[in-house]
């Protein structure tokens, strides 16, 4: 009887080309016909995804592949179960996973060696992008269970004390909500400043999320275990500006605490200081401050004891530095020390396409605050917020739906109430630019359902670009669900 030439598997050669071809096979599958697929080595770093993963990426806040590959995968994709599947080597057949790119349904495979033991790897697989359609109730359930979660998590975020009294940052780069290229751009320098222990200088109007960003670039840093103290300049007398700075020793004044206060500062030491509106900082304090943080050591009010620090500084400000110091205003010396990593914050008006996720997400902090549901606001309403120059930013957009929302007997809310909100408010109001009715000016008489075809194509366009390409923000700003939307994508009537 003819001896089979074996494996260590005890399986015959061909029977082993036989698997080696189907796991191929299965691989090119997976890839062709999943809406997007990663692998990571064994440390969990990304080492590889293909062309359908590609498009979650400006979501995800980054504008290419090779800014994504390298990073351990839970660095780069929020609320991930990818280092479990490494530690355990089970797999995770079907899950759901949300974060600021969507709510997706996953699967998870560990990569086993050629003897089957050790886990040398994942693979990630996106089995639905929009899974809404097929999965409403689960993903209605989930999304509410989310959502209570992420609130509970802020509430405990801002009570939350340390033992020894810590203050923790309470934001993370993903309630930074903007997918168009100058909300991805700012997240892609905040992140890298992240990585620095250097001075970083957040220059923004009034209500673009430069707090937020200062919260996010502490917590990504390596001083995340730390406080972050923040203080605003704007906020506080003159007065009393240096002993909130360095403190007060016991006794300094009559008046004064027998045991002394620290300062904030001090109360920053292993962590971050924020320092928002530092364009309003007295003349008289802004050398003392450029000597703490040359020297890395402060003295406190009343006290000729140098007592050393360690703290991150990140600077905000609403205001034009270069023109302070200019006029003599602001001290230069102390400008350059802070100017090391600029990072400006684009105001709204200039990432219109991120205002209806904004809005999105705004109508959802109204939600779990009131506890009622969520507002609904009409594609008509969309589109003339969408078009606002927005003076005050986020905060003015904030401010005028909760305004909207009082004023209305109903959640489903139409531009009509926005406009009397927009009047009251003295806003002046920007009409959002029409469509053209005719399908193609040189034809006017065409059949009716051509030219229909052709202004729902126009439309859809003009609304995927308004968005940024975001397809539930398109729908919502349309009035259609998503999944006519999808199906007027991927069949396009053609003129």
């Amino acid at each position: 009887m003819e001896q089979l030439d074996t494996t260590t598997h005890g399986l015959p050669l061909d029977a082993q080309s036989i698997l080696a071809l189907a796991a191929r096979s299965m691989f090119h599958l997976f890839s062709s016909i999943s809406q997007g697929m990663f692998l990571v080595d064994r440390t969990g770093r990304i080492v590889w995804l293909n062309e359908g993963y590609k498009r979650f990426l400006p979501a995800l806040g980054f504008s290419s592949e090779d800014q994504f590959v390298g990073h351990m995968v839970e660095e780069v994709i929020p609320n991930t179960q990818m280092r479990r599947v490494l530690e355990t080597g089970e797999a995770f057949l079907i899950d759901l996973l949300t974060n600021q790119a969507g709510t997706f349904v996953v699967s998870r495979i560990p990569l086993r060696d050629e003897s089957g033991g050790d886990v040398i790897g994942a693979i990630g697989i996106v089995l639905f992008d929009h899974p809404e359609t097929t999965l409403q109730p689960l993903i209605s359930k989930f999304a509410l269970l989310h959502r209570d979660l992420d609130d509970a998590r802020r509430e405990l975020a801002s009570q939350r004390m340390q033992p020894t009294g810590q203050r923790q940052s309470k934001y993370t780069f993903a309630s930074f909500v903007g997918t168009s290229q100058a909300a991805v751009e700012v997240k892609r320098q905040a992140r890298r400043a992240a990585q620095t222990s250097s001075p970083v200088l957040l220059l923004g109007e009034t209500g673009t999320g430069k707090e937020l960003l200062a919260h996010a670039i502490h917590a990504s840093s390596s001083r995340a275990r730390g406080p972050f103290i923040s203080v605003n300049i704007a906020a506080v007398p003159d007065t009393l500006l240096e002993a909130e700075f360095f403190g007060v020793a016991p006794g300094a004044y009559t008046g004064a605490d027998r045991k002394g206060r620290d300062g904030k500062f001090k109360l920053a030491d292993g962590g971050t200081l924020f320092l928002d509106e530092i364009g309003d900082m007295p003349q008289a304090l802004q050398a003392k401050l450029l000597r703490a943080l040359q020297e890395g050591e402060i003295e406190p009010l009343g006290s000729n004891k140098l007592i050393p620090f360690d703290a991150r500084v990140i600077a905000a400000t609403s205001r034009d530095l270069a023109v302070l110091v200019r006029e003599g205003r602001f001290r230069e010396d102390l400008f350059y020390r802070l100017n090391v990593l600029p990072i400006r914050v684009p105001p709204l008006r200039e990432r219109r396409s991120d205002i209806p996720a904004l809005l999105e997400v705004l109508g959802e902090e109204m939600a779990l605050r009131s506890g009622d549901r969520q507002p609904e606001l009409a594609p008509d309403a969309l589109a003339l917020l969408s078009a606002q120059t927005w003076r005050g930013n986020i905060r003015e957009l904030r401010n005028v739906l909760e305004q909207a929302v009082m004023r209305s007997d109903s959640l489903n809310i139409g531009r009509a109430q926005f406009e009397e909100v927009l009047k009251d408010a003295g806003i002046e109001r920007i009409a959002p630019e029409s469509m053209p009715l005719a399908a193609d000016a040189s034809d006017p008489l065409r059949p009716l359902a051509e030219q229909l075809a052709a202004v729902e194509r126009r439309a859809i366009a003009a609304a995927m670009q308004a968005t940024g390409g975001n397809k539930l923000a398109a729908s919502r700003l349309l009035g259609i669900s998503r999944t006519k939307l999808y199906g007027a994508l991927d069949n396009p009537v053609q003129k």
